[in-house]
C-alpha cells in the first residue's frame, strides 16, 4: 500500500471458488463438491458473529480445481482447501477470528493433492 492509496473498504476479503465445469470434466470442479453450502455457511456465520470488514464473496474459478473446494483470503493471501462445515468453521474462527492460520488446510503453491 502506497500513500496515495485510499483505505480499504474491507479489511479482509475472502473468494470461495464456486466454479462450475461440465459433469465429468477431468479436472472437476468446487461447486460439484459442495462449495456453494460452504460458502453460504461461512456468509451467514461471518454475519452471525459479527465480524466487521470481513467480506465473504462467491468467486469464479480460482484454477486450483482438482484441490477444491478452494478459497483464498486477501490481503494475506492465504488458500484453503476445504470440505466440511467444521472445516469451514476452523478456517473461520482460527483466521478471521483469531488472526492465525489452519495448517492442516493451508494449500502452498505446487500443490497436486488436497492436504488430508
Amino acid at each position: 500500500m502506497t500513500e496515495r492509496d485510499p483505505e480499504p473498504y474491507f479489511t479482509r476479503h475472502v473468494f470461495c471458488c464456486e466454479n462450475q465445469r461440465p459433469e465429468g470434466h477431468e479436472r472437476g470442479c468446487c461447486k460439484e463438491k459442495g462449495a456453494s453450502r460452504l460458502r453460504n455457511y461461512l456468509k451467514a456465520r461471518a454475519k452471525e458473529l459479527g465480524l466487521q470488514g470481513v467480506r465473504i464473496n462467491s468467486a469464479g474459478c480460482l484454477d486450483r480445481c482438482e484441490l477444491g473446494p478452494t478459497m483464498v483470503i486477501y490481503p494475506e493471501g492465504v488458500w484453503y482447501h476445504y470440505r466440511t462445515l467444521e472445516d469451514a468453521e476452523e478456517i473461520l474462527q482460527r483466521h478471521l477470528v483469531e488472526g492465525g492460520r489452519v495448517e492442516r488446510l493451508q494449500l502452498r503453491p505446487g500443490d497436486e493433492e488436497p492436504p488430508r
